[in-house]
């Protein structure tokens, strides 16, 4: 791939865009992670010091994913602060619901993430950008309202697995490059664990499912796994709504 020609294309969607809105200023949150480096160091290059970095660590996060985003942001020359969510999401779990699983942790987490960074666009008269993938976004890999959630998404239609090369062309620091895809929503948690499947599998399947339109019939004659496909497809569809605004009731007056 073109990744100079990639990189010019989304550099001038996010000063067009941003320039759309009227302000000067982005905000983007710093896991430590693959995508949200990406979308960091892209924005550090269109911004300047007009972007800027929020680490939002919670109880549940590796230590590597503070050290990881720090690294990168002295690297990039990135201004950024630390907000500690675990506070917050204790702080509701400890009063309403101290049973609660894994799952609907990780989820509030995402979702005080998104409220942090929204509150301090508003501090700052900032916009919000997003850091989901397409791989992401098609599988419904994100929590609604949480890190899905966003004012404008740079990276969007580019698969997970296409992205590690992006971010090796980019300069991204080898720790977020090398470590295994993780939402870091609770202790050891891992994507392609609970997928079933690694990011390079999906996505040669995802591809042929979304870009070229093969049919499943087509892709099991050339091999492909019929779970997986069928574990593709239910996702695509079952999580479509993450990516849609709020259906609005059709309301005949007369």
């Amino acid at each position: 791939m073109n990744w100079q020609n990639i990189k010019e294309q989304l550099l001038k969607f996010l000063k067009e865009e941003v320039e759309k809105t009227g302000l000067k200023k982005v905000v983007v949150g710093i896991s430590g992670g693959l995508d949200s480096a990406v979308v960091a160091v892209l924005c550090k290059e269109v911004f300047g010091d007009n972007m800027s970095g929020v680490l939002m660590p919670s109880h549940f996060s590796s230590d590597s994913s503070a050290l990881d985003a720090v690294e990168l942001c002295e690297k990039f020359d990135i201004k950024y602060e630390t907000v500690e969510i675990a506070p917050m999401v204790k702080g509701y779990f400890d009063n309403y619901d101290t049973k609660a699983d894994s799952l609907r942790i990780g989820n509030l987490s995402a979702r005080m993430r998104m409220s942090v960074l929204y509150d301090i666009s508003a501090r700052d008269n900032s916009l919000v950008v997003g850091t989901s993938n397409k791989s992401e976004i098609l599988l419904g890999y994100g929590t609604i309202f949480g890190d899905i959630a966003c004012a404008i998404n740079p990276i969007g239609e580019m698969y997970k697995t296409d992205e590690f090369e992006f971010a090796r062309f980019l300069g991204v620091t080898d720790a977020i490059i090398n470590k295994n895809p993780s939402a870091d929503l609770w202790d050891g948690q891992s994507d392609e664990e609970e997928l079933g499947y690694t990011y390079s599998t999906m996505d040669e399947v995802l591809k042929q499912i979304v870009d070229e339109n093969i049919s499943k019939e087509d892709l099991i004659k050339s091999g492909v796994e019929e779970n997986l496909i069928d574990m593709l497809n239910y996702r695509i569809k079952a999580n479509a709504f993450k990516g849609k605004l709020p259906t609005i009731a059709s309301i005949n007056f007369s």
